[in-house]
């Protein structure tokens, strides 16, 4: 894998990066003496040895001090170094060397602006929203599972464990409905990476249709917590990000629809609650274009994707956020 590769990164070790203005090197750990310019070690604790150009720091070091010259051994066996600065005394502490005074820049170095992130694409032509195509108008007498039809913009789908389930066309929050008030719609399913998902959604409002905060892509099965009337499942145009988004300031350019002018739609940064719960919101965050979704209108939007989510250092959640609940 490149040191910065376009594509997500999803764990391994730290890579080291050439950029930036101040050249530090792995810290070396010792103790040691100074008198004036000269620097006596005792004893290495960690790290390489000791190098001409390494700054140094301790307690009671002049600050921005670097070894200039290296005087070998002295009679006690101990390695001795000249100092760029005098100090007057510094007698058996704890001492750091790191950086170097004399590269040149860029040089390799544990700290810098890298390893630096991306801009990821979102392009996606989301289907019309439809009020009942996971669940159509059902009356159930008592609590328990509603039966599920892949209506419009859905289909039914076998997955590879042999669950059958309702795949939506994008990645987009459900809105359930229900003539009886504080009815409780639970939700299970999976995420567009296979995640495992649940989500409590109660109706407030008779005849009112209530959104969820989280997108879904496969619904295997909706319950509800008692009897009621014209019951309905079906979508939204609250559409799930691919990647984490936890600020505004990350979406660069939100397009909709063909305009040139940047979309006015509605962003809901990613929950990072950790552990999610069932109704806690969307892990990676969701966007409402401006107007009604219709099949043709195109989202394409432009997300500055931090270091967290590619690159070497990257996590799992730094890219798709928390685990689901």
């Amino acid at each position: 894998m490149p040191q910065f590769g376009d594509d997500l990164f999803l764990g391994g070790n730290s890579g080291q990066t050439y950029m930036g203005t101040g050249p530090q090197s792995a810290t070396s750990v010792f103790t040691g003496s100074i008198t004036t310019t000269t620097l006596t070690v005792n004893a290495l604790l960690s790290g390489d040895p000791l190098v001409v150009g390494q700054y140094i720091t301790g307690s009671g070091v002049t600050a921005n001090t670097y070894i200039t010259a290296s005087l070998g051994q002295n009679s006690s066996g101990l390695n001795t170094y000249t100092l760029s600065a005098s100090t007057t005394s510094v007698s058996s502490v704890t001492m750091y060397a790191a950086g170097n005074a004399l590269l040149g820049d860029p040089s390799p170095m544990s700290l810098g602006v890298g390893p630096l992130g991306r801009i990821y694409i979102w392009d996606t032509i989301p289907q019309t929203l439809q009020t009942a195509n996971i669940a159509a108008s059902q009356a159930p007498a008592a609590s328990g599972s509603l039966t599920l039809t892949a209506g419009t913009s859905a289909k039914s789908f076998i997955r590879a464990d042999g669950t059958t389930v309702i795949q939506l066309d994008v990645p987009r929050a459900l809105q359930v409905n229900s003539s009886t008030t504080a009815r409780t719609f639970t939700v299970s399913g999976w995420d567009y990476y296979g995640q495992p998902m649940t989500e409590s959604i109660v109706v407030a409002t008779a005849g009112t249709p209530k959104f969820g905060k989280k997108a879904w892509y496969q619904i295997s099965s909706v319950t509800i917590s008692g009897s009621a009337t014209a019951v309905t499942v079906g979508t939204t145009d609250i559409l799930g990000s691919p990647v984490r988004i936890i600020d505004g300031g990350y979406i660069i350019d939100p397009g909709w629809a063909g305009a040139l002018a940047p979309d006015t739609g509605t962003f809901v940064a990613a929950d990072t609650t950790n552990p999610a719960t069932s109704t806690t919101g969307d892990v990676r965050g969701t966007y409402q274009p401006s107007s009604a979704t219709n099949g043709s209108s195109r989202l394409v939007m432009s997300i500055a994707v931090p270091a967290i989510a590619v690159g070497p250092n990257a996590t799992r959640t730094g890219a798709l956020g928390v685990t689901q609940a």
